[in-house]
């Protein structure tokens, strides 16, 4: 099929649906101007990902500095990063009270700048834009600490406890939110459609996600760029810009809603 078939079999298929889970990988922000880390120039092409693992940034003062450079390299991109038509095309399907919740691998907080209501958001590897101690859970805003940084902090502290800080993001080897998974894995359950968009479907535990809608019954539409392991599984796979192709999609499958 070309692309205008494809996009009105996703069309029908949204159409038909009620209950829409949506599944978000870096795909869907790359066109708002932030690289996906994995991609040539993004971050693991500067930096070595083994030096990020939870337990060496808790165990290690040169670690955590480490970690505060990386993180404060990509930070201002992903703070002034607006959405695009992909991320309102997911807010449109939650105008068409068609959205039951996005499920997103994204910590650049688009879905919120688009719209979408931020109890239907679940951020399953967290947001660059706070920030936590580790030993006393205390809470910041992201950019309070950034000032920090900027005045020479190299791995701040919490001014509660001299506790370790780090931001609210998951890193390797750091547990899931056992909460936002359990209310993602509820919504594969229960949901009627899966859109996996801008997902490789590689990293696990949340690339499992829509596997599992699609293994409770849900029809599953994957719309990336290459192709990923779970084509298989799908409904229809699109291979194509999420730009292009998930704008008049969900236009045509709500003009009725």
């Amino acid at each position: 099929m070309d692309r205008d078939q494809l996009i009105r079999a996703g069309a029908e298929m949204v159409r038909d649906a009620s209950r829409i889970l949506v599944f978000t990988g870096a795909g869907l922000s790359t066109e708002s101007g932030i690289a996906d880390f994995r991609s040539p120039g993004g971050i693991w092409s500067k930096y070595d990902p083994s030096e990020f693992y939870f337990d060496r940034f808790v165990s290690d003062q040169k670690a955590r500095e480490k970690y505060w450079a990386m993180s404060t390299e990509y930070y201002g991109v992903i703070r002034d990063a607006r959405p695009n038509v992909a991320h309102l095309a997911v807010r449109a399907l939650e105008d068409a009270g068609k959205l039951l919740a996005v499920v997103t691998q994204n910590i650049d907080g688009l879905h919120h700048k688009a719209g979408n209501a931020p109890e239907k958001i679940i951020e399953v590897h967290g947001t660059v834009f706070s920030v936590s101690c580790l030993s006393c859970g205390k809470g910041y805003d992201r950019d309070e600490i950034q000032k920090r940084v900027a005045a020479g902090e190299k791995a701040p502290l919490c001014d509660g406890c001299s506790g370790i800080l780090k931001t609210d993001t998951v890193s390797f080897g750091q547990a899931m939110p056992q909460d936002k998974m359990a209310a993602a894995y509820q919504h594969a359950r229960s949901c009627d459609l899966c859109l996996a968009l801008g997902s490789s479907l590689v990293v696990y535990p949340a690339a499992s996600i829509p596997a599992s809608a699609a293994e409770n019954g849900a029809r599953l539409i994957i719309v990336n760029r290459e192709p990923t392991p779970m084509d298989g599984m799908a409904t229809l796979v699109v291979n194509d810009s999420l730009s292009k192709v998930l704008p008049p999609m969900v236009q045509l499958g709500c003009s009725d809603a």
